[in-house]
């Protein structure tokens, strides 16, 4: 069960996109730190995954507008605390990771941490979502200056400074607008990593070419 109460006063709000991840919301969910409240945003879920977020104490949201991005800025809307980070809700990253993910914006030394992904084995991580990935890092260093390895789907950042790049892409893009908006602000941008395991239930995205690139499609949008 969460650690993290809807009445507390949480160091960090943890958003979680989620569509269809009832199979998945135990295991992420009893991994949220203490200290951290987890926002599950149901994106449209016909599983029952809002019931079950619920009742295993997550504060939920309801995005009836499909799209990652639109789930993932409701998300930041609801947030309260001053740390915000996102995470994706299929079990393919430890929630439990985020106390040392965020510590960097904590101490002032960072302004977004992205967590690069390590898969622990090979079916973690698709070769069409990896040459996906590629690409893209390679275009943002290109439109950026900023090296990046991974676009990382593990992030965080301050709220109020967030909410001010006035992110407006609502679909797939929405992660790759916020590390251009940041770099163009100014931010001190940095890399961890994390372990990525297999997900848990059907991939909306990285588990398909089709799906891989309609995402890489977003996001190359943004960049133009």
């Amino acid at each position: 069960m969460c650690r993290v109460t809807n009445h507390s006063s949480p160091q960090g709000d943890l958003v979680l996109p989620c569509l269809n991840e009832a199979e998945a919301l135990p295991w992420v969910l009893d991994r949220v730190p203490e200290g951290w409240r987890a926002v599950v945003v149901d994106n449209g879920s016909t599983d029952g995954s809002a019931r079950i977020a619920e009742r295993l104490g997550a504060h939920v949201v309801f995005e009836p507008r499909r799209g990652f991005g639109a789930a993932c800025h409701a998300g930041l809307l609801a947030a309260t605390a001053e740390l915000v980070a996102f995470c994706d809700c299929d079990a393919t990253l430890d929630p439990g990771e985020l106390p040392r993910v965020a510590a960097p914006v904590a101490r002032g030394e960072a302004d977004l941490v992205l967590a690069r992904r390590r898969p622990t084995d090979r079916g973690a991580w698709p070769l069409h979502a990896r040459v996906g990935n590629q690409a893209l890092s390679r275009l943002v260093r290109r439109r950026t200056g900023l090296r990046l390895r991974d676009l990382g789907p593990m992030r965080v950042a301050r709220r109020e400074p967030l909410l001010a790049l006035d992110l407006t892409d609502r679909r797939s893009g929405y992660p790759l607008q916020m590390v251009v908006g940041a770099v163009d602000a100014g931010w001190r941008v940095v890399e961890t990593e994390v372990p990525y395991r297999p997900r848990v239930g059907a991939s909306k995205v990285t588990g398909t070419w089709r799906g891989t690139w309609h995402a890489v499609h977003d996001m190359r949008e943004v960049l133009k």
